[in-house]
């Protein structure tokens, strides 16, 4: 387990700047800075690694939807991972190659089992492939929020009547790391649980998706192999697709299960870490 970051210092690195074909990278709390920007520094690093041909690829527990605050950051199409692996998205052409959802009667068998363990849960769902959100109206929804895309659902029923990308179960009363373990006692081999962040959230997706599955679909496509990718990230939805590159490098700041099965530390999102890092392969 490694736990300080260095900088530059990456000779040793085993993949080196000619065997790199992809950077896959998380965005918030790894490529993103504590307040949702991407330095000027990061985009150009990332663009001057796009120009020599290597492709980067964001993947991210966020919707299609919310990406286009990064693209208007960063000038470059880079296509994306989104909902931790349950969506793959061309922002070329605007169209979704590939959707993984949770069938409307596994949704609905879930949220009545969260709901007998998790007293406080409230629940909301990323559908029509994540462009837009149905929450129960005690969820909390920030006051920045797209309205036209997010709306209340009449009931718990409605809310499990369509697909939906990815399950979010909000508490409360736990932190996100307590409230996983409460989320697994009732439904662990049903579905995928993770969560991003430390503020009572937990995600849930079909069994078999993770950053990692969708990651290697996109690399298939493209013809790439995991042994030519370095992925950056800095939270427990992270953990698949780090262990399955062929490098994984987590920002300073990242949670101890995913600095657990990192190859190497950089700086923190704040200190524009990735950035950091690709300058020294």
């Amino acid at each position: 387990m490694l736990s300080e970051p260095r900088r530059l210092d990456l000779r040793s690195a085993q993949i080196q700047s000619k065997k790199l074909r992809l950077v896959a990278t998380d965005l918030d709390g790894t490529l993103l800075r504590s307040d949702g920007t991407i330095s000027a520094h990061t985009v150009e690093v990332l663009g001057t690694m796009s120009a020599r041909g290597t492709r980067i690829v964001l993947v991210t527990g966020r919707p299609v939807r919310w990406l286009s605050k990064v693209y208007d950051q960063v000038p470059l199409p880079l296509p994306a991972v989104c909902a931790n692996g349950a969506v793959v998205y061309d922002p070329v052409n605007d169209e979704v190659l590939r959707a993984d959802p949770l069938a409307p009667d596994l949704l609905a068998d879930v949220c009545e089992r969260l709901r007998s363990t998790v007293d406080d849960a409230v629940f909301a769902v990323e559908v029509d492939d994540g462009r837009r959100m149905y929450h129960e109206a005690t969820y909390p929804i920030w006051s920045d929020a797209d309205r036209r895309a997010i709306r209340p659902s009449g009931s718990l029923a409605d809310l499990c009547a369509v697909p939906a990308v990815k399950l979010l179960v909000r508490s409360e009363s736990r932190d996100s790391d307590a409230l996983l373990t409460a989320v697994l006692s009732s439904v662990d081999g049903l579905v995928e649980v993770t969560h991003s962040t430390a503020t009572g959230l937990v995600e849930v997706s079909a069994v078999g998706v993770t950053k990692a599955t969708g990651l290697a679909w996109l690399c298939e496509r493209l013809g790439v192999v995991a042994d030519d990718v370095l992925a950056f990230g800095d939270m427990p939805n992270d953990v698949p697709m780090l262990s399955w590159a062929g490098r994984a490098v987590v920002v300073a700041n990242a949670h101890p299960a995913a600095k657990e099965v990192a190859d190497d530390v950089t700086l923190s999102n704040d200190d524009d870490g990735v950035a950091e890092y690709l300058l020294g392969l």
